[in-house]
């Protein structure tokens, strides 16, 4: 997906400032959370900005205790996303997955308004038992979105089982800095329910956060782990 502008604000930025409002909503900051607030279904870059934040546009409304309940105009923003960026016969797996978690997210959190749902695209898993650890770290990484209550449970379970090996990507995402990775696969690995206690996921995700955590997406990442499974703090 390209970026684009409108006026002088790029995709690039309009993305951050919503993973903004998500991350401090999850962190229990900030006015009471709206998709429709921020990403208003007239703006011309709402669209492709739910697309890529994915099911975490809709994070805050996952929580068990929110300030404001979804509406039909967050599940307009949504249904337009969904429209206007389905992925293409020839599109990769982390693109099909994203847009199924979108799709899952909609169906969990948001109001019927008597319209159905797109059907969610079948999605491949294979690669998950095959990939070698640092391919799968790599794209693991970008499906963070998906590490939510309720979504992709089936995707979770398969990847629990490598468990170890996505450790070892988190050790090396952190020795190298790269804190995008490292804070969406801390993200996941807070979602497993065997993580070895000497990764030292707690201390790991914390320092991801302070290194980090001036990238949205990152914050947003550790706010994750740490509201909907008590890691990272």
């Amino acid at each position: 997906m390209a970026e684009q502008t409108q006026g002088a604000v790029p995709l690039s930025a309009v993305i951050a400032d919503a993973a903004t409002g998500v991350a401090l909503a999850l962190r229990g900051e900030g006015d009471p959370y709206a998709l429709s607030g921020i990403l208003r279904q007239e703006d011309a870059l709402a669209p492709a900005a739910v697309r890529v934040l994915g099911a975490d546009a809709l994070a805050p409304y996952a929580m068990e205790q929110r300030a404001a309940p979804a509406s039909a105009d967050d599940a307009a923003v949504v249904r337009q996303a969904l429209a206007t960026y389905p992925p293409g016969a020839d599109a990769s797996e982390v693109s099909v997955w994203t847009y199924r978690g979108l799709a899952e997210a909609a169906r969990a959190f948001l109001p019927g308004d008597g319209q159905p749902w797109p059907p969610a695209p079948a999605a491949g898993t294979g690669w998950v038992g095959t990939d070698p650890w640092p391919r799968l770290s790599h794209r693991v990484s970008q499906l963070a979105a998906l590490a939510l209550p309720q979504v992709a449970p089936g995707l979770a379970e398969q990847l629990a089982a490598r468990t170890d090996d996505l450790a070892r990507g988190f050790v090396r995402a952190v020795r190298r800095r790269d804190w995008p990775q490292a804070a969406g696969l801390g993200r996941w690995l807070a979602r497993f329910p065997e993580v070895p206690q000497t990764l030292g996921l707690d201390s790991g995700l914390a320092f991801v956060r302070q290194m980090g955590g001036a990238d949205p997406r990152v914050a947003l990442h550790v706010a994750a782990a740490q509201r909907f499974h008590g890691r990272g703090w």
